[in-house]
């Protein structure tokens, strides 16, 4: 049931694409997948419109954000009612990025699969031809959490394809943002003799994941978009000893080298193509993500790079609201 019925609607395209780079990943996740697009009211084929493409975060799929939500809208109907304010006419691809490790950080990995290539070089093609849409200088992305790291990532790496991004308390500033996370970690992991394996074969026989194993598998998962070992159950190894919670010199320093606050410093001149960069996080984000925020936002600040930066009073969680503000921003600039 929506709000309000009397806001012209735009319709949700359910395709199937089979990806050729997935093939064969080392996780065995489908190389078929389902893609959700949205086009706005009165749309049609000779309208050529800029293309967004929606990142979810961990634990989920852009298709979950076409999902009905009870006393809020999902993303389908804030677009709507959006377009009905008056935003710029814009098309959205909602892809399907979900893994076995039951998320993705949109990057190419031999841990994970070539996602950053399965968004560039097929998803958005083929969206494109589909709907005669976007096309270079009009193609953005955007993201929350696990989502604004694979923006902040495309953002530094592959500013030659997108030309806006927006970035959503997004995994950045590791030493903050992961390493507490990681000593907590080693709390689920002690049961099982520290067996990353032993520990996952477990849960995944429960009837139900808890809060915390949530929090573990996160990221316990995020060494096999960083580090990852193929010898090892699900390419995945811990960059500490957890027994003493000391950082192996070597592991973490992979990690690092996928921290957009560090990347940033060799990737300025990419990140300037942007013809448009949107930063956002709560002050209160229960993942302190918005310590390395603050410090990307500062950096760009440092070397003339316009952005814009907005930090508001809430926290990690359920946040959807802040896309009235990046989505507009994202389909004006995109327009232009």
């Amino acid at each position: 049931m929506r709000r309000d019925y009397s806001i012209p609607q735009g319709d949700l395209h359910r395709l199937k694409h089979h990806s050729a780079v997935l093939n064969g990943n080392f996780l065995d996740d489908p190389a078929n997948r389902e893609l959700y697009v949205w086009t706005p009211p009165g749309w049609t084929k000779s309208e050529r419109l800029p293309l967004l493409v929606d990142l979810k975060g961990y634990w989920s799929s852009g298709l979950a954000h076409t999902n009905w939500q009870i006393f809020s809208e999902n993303v389908v109907e804030r677009l709507d009612r959006l377009t009905s304010e008056g935003m710029e006419r814009v098309i959205v691809a909602f892809p399907d990025c979900f893994t076995k490790l039951y998320g993705n950080q949109y990057i190419n990995s031999a841990g994970t699969g070539r996602y950053a290539d399965y968004l560039c070089d097929e998803i958005v093609p083929f969206v494109e031809e589909a709907f005669n849409c976007g096309g270079e200088g009009r193609r953005g992305l955007f993201g929350k959490s696990s989502g604004g790291y694979g923006a902040a990532w495309h953002a530094l790496c592959r500013a030659d394809f997108w030309a806006a991004a927006s970035m959503n308390s997004a995994d950045m500033g590791f030493e903050t943002a992961f390493y507490p996370e990681l000593l907590t970690v080693t709390e689920q992991l002690a049961p099982h003799d520290y067996s990353i394996e032993r520990y996952f074969h477990h849960i995944e026989a429960q009837p139900k994941i808890g809060d915390k194993d949530i929090v573990c598998i996160t990221y316990v998962a995020q060494g096999a978009f960083y580090d990852p070992d193929l010898t090892q159950f699900r390419a995945m190894r811990l960059p500490l000893d957890p027994f003493t919670g000391e950082l192996i010199a070597e592991r973490w320093e992979n990690w690092m080298a996928h921290d957009p606050v560090v990347m940033l410093d060799d990737r300025l001149q990419e990140i300037r193509k942007l013809k448009a960069i949107w930063m956002d996080c709560g002050s209160r984000d229960q993942y302190r993500q918005h310590f390395g925020m603050r410090r990307f936002h500062l950096k760009l600040a440092g070397a003339g790079i316009d952005h814009v930066y907005e930090e508001f009073d809430d926290t990690h969680s359920d946040i959807d609201y802040r896309m009235d503000n990046f989505i507009p921003f994202l389909a004006k600039a995109l327009s232009e």
